[in-house]
């Protein structure tokens, strides 16, 4: 029996509702169905009380699921989905995501659109695109304390946002570099359109293998963002006196104190998703964000009416 998994945001009562009927059509096809939420892919937050918080990043993985599963379908935001990715990405489990949230910028299709774009699946009408993913880890001395799979960006800053904080940052064997700014990103093509963007870095292909550092408000006019291949590990050094913060993708993260480090490298773990028509990514900034629109006041030709 072939066997998909579901996984959604059991929060949002037409997601809880449209998990009920697919599982009911899947099962009549003759699919095994495994049904998880996607809070078992938010990883929380370690505190100065108990900072060895962390979750083997393979361990994310819901129970039922396994190499086995075809594919799966994922029903919420793009929060959901970042959930997801860090779920199932230790199986390489393709990866249908449906649009329940608003901006749906990782989502392939919408609930109306569901049944046509199952149909699609089933048949094998569809390929394959692969993301890129960071291994995000945080260590005292030795000492693992936590780690994370990342498919946006990690953002260290301090707690609150009020003043400057200095890193020192080590990027493969490059000299170290000295940063002060308000907090520090590390993002994936993918996440070049989140947080990144807002802060001032450059929109990235995502089929483009580099990864990009955006200083947030930086002090200083040479601190600006930087694209390096992502084949090259990256450490950050908190050169600061005070308790900073780690946010990865979001939804999870720890505390950094002066003493830790925090690790990064390009996962062997991909996303893998379902793309049901060629994924043209200028028309999807051109849709979600409204990059390159036609200007309607930009003057006419003498050859334009």
């Amino acid at each position: 029996m072939p066997k998909v998994g579901i996984i959604y945001n059991d929060s949002k009562p037409v997601a809880c509702q449209a998990v009920l009927t697919l599982g009911e059509d899947l099962v009549a096809r003759g699919w095994e169905v495994c049904f998880a939420t996607g809070a078992g892919g938010i990883l929380g937050y370690s505190s100065p009380e108990k900072p060895i918080c962390h979750t083997p990043i393979e361990s994310l993985v819901p129970l039922g699921f396994d190499a086995e599963i075809a594919f799966a379908l994922v029903l919420g935001g793009d929060g959901t989905v970042l959930s997801a990715a860090r779920q199932l990405a230790p199986l390489g489990v393709p990866i249908l995501t449906v649009n329940l949230g608003h901006m749906g910028f990782l989502t392939e299709t919408d609930l109306q659109l569901l049944p046509r774009a199952l149909e699609k699946v089933l048949a094998g009408e569809y390929t394959i695109e692969s993301r890129a993913m960071l291994a995000v880890r945080l260590y005292r001395q030795t000492y693992r304390l936590w780690e994370a799979l990342c498919l946006n960006e990690m953002v260290i800053h301090r707690e609150p946002l009020t003043s400057m904080c200095h890193f020192e940052v080590d990027i493969g064997g490059h000299a170290r570099v000295d940063i002060a700014a308000d907090g520090l990103i590390i993002s994936t093509p993918t996440g070049s359109t989140a947080y990144s963007l807002s802060a001032g870095g450059p929109v990235i292909a995502p089929d483009v293998s580099v990864l990009q550092l955006v200083p947030i408000c930086p002090h200083s006019l040479a601190s600006r963002a930087l694209v390096f291949t992502d084949s090259e590990p990256i450490v950050v050094y908190p050169a600061n006196p005070n308790r900073l913060v780690m946010v990865v993708d979001g939804n999870a993260g720890c505390y950094v104190l002066p003493e830790d480090q925090v690790h990064l490298e390009r996962s062997p773990y991909v996303v893998r998703f379902i793309r049901l028509r060629p994924r043209e990514f200028f028309h999807v900034l051109r849709e979600k964000l409204g990059w390159g629109l036609p200007h309607m006041a930009k003057p006419q030709t003498e050859n334009q009416g």
